[in-house]
């Protein structure tokens, strides 16, 4: 739980109560902050265990699912839930896909915990970095990176919980613990002063060491959060850095973006790291996306169709996760190479059903595979850009930026004229562009659209519960899409810590 990790931050602080004595004293046999942290590898070494709660973040695992893809697209109208009535310990990822919001939800709640584990661990290096004599360049990148991430982390949870507490030393006692919630303004300029700050500290992506923070990555989050907030001439001119830094290109070929022989490649702004193997690393996620319950012949059926052939194939026999719904497979234009790349198609049961193809990839064993998370990539980068012109006026000035990733597409130059087209244009190449990445969620609230076009949403998925996924004499519950939250309740876990939620 939150408060627990926040106390224990990244290492043991080891603070008594006691005035005197030796309990005051840092232990000589124990690691503590006042005992770890004196040379540039300690430093190092904590910067890399900021980084790692990401991959319980972005990774599947317990719950069968990582809480970015529930809550970012299955939590919309671009993927849903393959109800499997024989398996019913699915409740909490059926609920989220159903827009019933529960506070208890081990799913959103591990996201909470997961992002103020990183803010913890960010904020115990904050605290201790400038206290400790080594090389100056380097320090100034360790710093960086702990910075980015914090704002990242904060960018995650105000963006999916709106107000909560904004920890910005390390917790020393319980009582600090418990922080009152801080408003949406105050946590969003705390992400661009920590953001923007990480953009002076940090290398560009040439020259950081690969799979790290970047400029290019601060400043990507900084316009992101300005076009939350509505500050498009401040987002226009921070992606128009990012796009002159001459760090990014798009890749010829959609899918090799994806494909983990290329992890960290030019079109890379920021992924989550992952690496195949048995030291807890790998990445699984695609294994909760296959269409279930699904046979080991069915499995490797399915995998064989796609260049894929690992060893020990298993039966998979829970529930299908962020199967793409007709709604996203009919956003796509015809001749869109994105398609393809990003969905395909396999029997589970003796029915096909489609699956998010963008992250299978050929790995040696079941379960244990190699791909990395995208973050964020430049193709965003110019449709953020694109967005944050066109709500000026500058309708003229985005479409270079909308038809560049419309031309990787293998798609004719958009013709939208005036703003209100352009804003249409703009969203629906997002949709199709970041199909499956996390986005659609934010993106609808971001515009306004959320409670719309879920609400038309729900109203398909109950006329038709058999297009989205139920079998035959099975609805949705009657509380699914009745009431349309921007943001997921504060875990219930935490309410009972803190007096002031």
């Amino acid at each position: 739980m939150k408060h627990y990790i926040l106390f224990a931050g990244l290492l043991m602080i080891g603070v008594s109560s006691c005035k005197k004595g030796f309990l005051e004293r840092p232990s000589e046999t124990n690691l503590t902050s006042a005992t770890f942290f004196k040379t540039q590898g300690d430093f190092e070494k904590a910067v890399n265990g900021a980084y790692a709660p990401l991959r319980t973040l972005y990774n599947s695992g317990a719950n069968n699912g990582s809480s970015a893809y529930f809550m970012g697209e299955m939590h919309s109208d671009n993927t849903h839930y393959i109800l499997n009535p024989n398996f019913r310990a699915t409740i909490d990822q059926e609920q989220i896909g159903d827009f019933i919001y529960d506070p208890a939800s081990l799913i959103a709640t591990s996201k909470y915990t997961s992002n103020y584990l990183i803010i913890a661990r960010a904020n115990e290096i904050l605290a201790q970095i400038d206290g400790v004599d080594f090389d100056a360049a380097v320090k100034s990148n360790l710093k960086g990176q702990a910075l980015f991430l914090r704002a990242f982390s904060y960018f995650d949870l105000v963006q999916y919980f709106g107000k909560v507490p904004l920890h910005l030393t390390p917790v020393a006692s319980f009582s600090e613990a418990a922080l009152p919630l801080s408003s949406v303004d105050s946590i969003y300029n705390q992400i661009i002063a920590d953001a923007g700050q990480a953009a002076t500290l940090l290398p560009t992506k040439s020259v950081q060491e690969s799979g790290r923070a970047t400029s290019g990555a601060a400043k990507t989050l900084m316009g992101n959060v300005y076009l939350v907030q509505k500050k498009y001439a401040l987002a226009e001119t921070v992606l128009k850095e990012v796009v002159s830094s001459n760090q990014y290109n798009l890749l010829p070929n959609y899918a090799a973006a994806f494909d983990p022989a290329n992890k960290n490649n030019n079109e890379s702004v920021f992924e989550i790291q992952f690496r195949e193997g048995t030291e807890g690393y790998a990445s699984n996620f695609i294994y909760a996306m296959l269409p279930q319950p699904i046979s080991a012949a069915e499995v490797t059926t399915l995998m064989t169709t796609y260049g894929v052939a690992p060893a020990n194939i298993q039966v998979l026999s829970v529930e299908g996760f962020n199967i793409p719904t007709p709604d996203i497979i009919a956003a796509y234009e015809s001749g869109d190479k994105r398609k393809a790349a990003s969905i395909g198609y396999g029997a589970a049961g003796g029915k096909t059903y489609p699956f998010v193809l963008k992250y299978l990839h050929p790995h040696l064993t079941f379960g244990i595979t190699n791909d990395n998370w995208p973050v964020y990539r430049y193709a965003e980068v110019y449709l953020l850009l694109a967005e944050a012109l066109n709500e000026q006026g500058k309708s003229s000035d985005a479409l270079p930026y909308l038809n560049q990733v419309r031309t990787r597409a293998g798609l004719a130059n958009a013709t939208a004229s005036g703003q209100g087209e352009m804003r249409d244009a703009i969203s629906k190449e997002r949709r199709v562009e970041l199909a499956f990445e996390n986005k659609r969620w934010t993106d609808l609230v971001r515009t306004g659209k959320a409670v719309e076009v879920i609400t038309a949403f729900g109203q398909r998925v109950k006329a038709n519960p058999v297009a989205y996924y139920y079998p035959a004499g099975f609805t949705p519950v009657s509380a699914s899409f009745t009431k349309i939250d921007l943001t997921f309740p504060l875990p219930a876990s935490e309410a009972l810590l803190s007096p002031h939620f």
